[in-house]
């Protein structure tokens, strides 16, 4: 039997699909809040498999959160491989505490349960903003810790040590840091939303870059890794480093609708996210736009997957690629 968290998420739900294609039993752990999403999860399943609209019949629902340990308790009977994909993403200062909460302890309280039951795979889904060094490539050799010590970045740092202490007292570990991942799903969260900004035909894009991944990629990679017991390392799983500007530019042409024009500078970047916090201040929204974020924007991280290549042999999808079929998906999802 296989556990997946976070099943209901961009990432999880393509993991679900991979585990259903081995015919393997696999159980999904949603929170009662996403029980909703279970039809939006359909949409991007089905897409891929339209001859065989039963496929989701054969998970096992389970409703449970990474905070309730007689849940997870319940949830891991018979379980022997945990993908745990579930997580909390966020840039608002005001979600640090939750974001602790859900991304460090809630992992704890995974790992200790799944050595209590003797999980024998447990694959971890981390991300590349844990990964720090002054590398101009940032690749597995560099864990130094998160480039700040507060937000998403760092309560993904403090998961990563759960699973590592994990890893140290017993447990078969591997983890996983993608980069940004592209995908098919609802373009209001993640990585749908630079569909959204690219449709919206913005004048402006961020100068900086990082690393992108389509996350059917990502869903096999950590298959692949499971099934040949690459236990106690991790792997970065980015397909192609790209500017903002670039990957935004793509999107565009592939919508034919015109392309950002201009770079934002640094001292824009300043502005706009001092003006943010002065708007929620006053109690004009939530944050969008904070000082790290902000940062995040102006820097270009590039890293590396060789490891991973080098070991697997695999050849990830270009991004041209990924791109065409999601923008496929966001025009009618519900034919391929």
């Amino acid at each position: 039997m296989v556990l997946v968290t976070g099943a209901t998420g961009l990432l999880g739900s393509h993991v679900l699909l991979e585990v259903l294609k081995t015919d393997v039993p696999v159980r999904a752990l949603i929170r009662s809040k996403s029980s909703e999403k279970k039809e939006l999860l359909q949409n991007p399943l089905l897409w891929y498999s339209p001859d065989n609209p039963e496929l989701l019949d054969r998970v096992e629902w389970m409703y449970g959160d990474l905070l309730d340990i007689p849940s997870l308790e319940i949830a891991l009977q018979g379980v022997e491989t945990v993908y745990h994909c579930a997580g909390m993403i966020s840039f608002n200062p005001a979600d640090e505490n939750t974001l602790l909460q859900i991304n460090g302890e809630g992992t704890r309280n995974l790992v200790n349960l799944s050595l209590d039951f003797g999980i024998s795979a447990f694959c971890y889904v981390s991300s590349i903003a844990v990964i720090n060094s002054n590398s101009p490539i940032k690749s597995e050799a560099e864990d130094e810790g998160p480039i700040y010590s507060y937000g998403y970045a760092a309560s993904k740092y403090l998961a990563e040590m759960e699973v590592w202490r994990g890893g140290q007292e017993g447990l078969p570990i591997v983890i996983v840091n993608p980069g940004v991942i592209i995908g098919p799903w609802d373009k209001t969260q993640g990585s749908g939303q630079i569909f959204q900004a690219a449709e919206k035909e913005r004048r402006f894009c961020p100068p900086g870059g990082t690393g992108f991944i389509g996350v059917v990629d990502v869903a096999r990679a950590m298959l692949f890794l499971v099934e040949k017991k690459h236990f106690g390392e991790r792997f970065i799983l980015v397909s192609e480093n790209l500017s903002f500007c670039e990957i935004i530019t793509k999107i565009a042409e592939v919508l034919q609708v015109r392309p950002p024009s201009k770079i934002l500078k640094k001292w824009q970047l300043e502005i706009l996210w001092r003006l943010d916090a002065l708007l929620v201040f006053f109690g004009r929204g939530n944050r969008k736009l904070t000082k790290s974020t902000a940062k995040s924007l102006t820097n270009f991280q590039r890293y590396s997957s060789k490891k991973f290549i080098a070991l697997s042999g695999f050849e990830f999808e270009k991004m041209e690629s990924v791109i065409q079929r999601n923008a496929a998906y966001f025009k009618n999802p519900n034919h391929p």
